[in-house]
């Protein structure tokens, strides 16, 4: 499986959230992680999404928008609000966003072994 996002030619909007999380409530925030990765992959002009988080709560996650417009819509959707004040208030100790434009890609992939046959 890639955990890479499929983006098209630049350019194209990211969305870079680093966040360093609280103790409380980890099932309730997984729930809710999940729930705004299946609604944001519903708005128009969403391209993919990368996320990681390490053993001591700093995350980064890397959502990708055709256009500004489609970020201030996610960020207007009325579900992903209260999910932000909930992050607030119970799930982050601090977080920053970060809103940029990428103009070039490139990358590598390696082949997957064959199985002899």
């Amino acid at each position: 499986m890639n955990r890479l996002a499929a983006t098209p030619e630049p350019p194209y909007y990211t969305v870079v959230f680093t966040s360093h999380r609280s103790e409380a409530d980890a099932d309730g925030y997984a729930e809710m992680a999940a729930r705004m990765l299946k609604l944001a992959a519903q708005q128009p002009g969403f391209l993919g999404v990368e996320s990681v988080r390490d053993a001591d709560g700093v995350g980064i996650t890397v959502s990708y928008w055709a256009s500004l417009e489609a970020i201030k819509n996610w960020k207007r959707n009325e579900d992903h609000l209260l999910a932000q004040a909930k992050g607030r208030k119970v799930w982050y100790q601090q977080y920053k966003l970060r809103i940029g434009v990428v103009e070039r890609e490139y990358g590598f992939a390696a082949r997957e072994p064959s199985d002899g046959g």
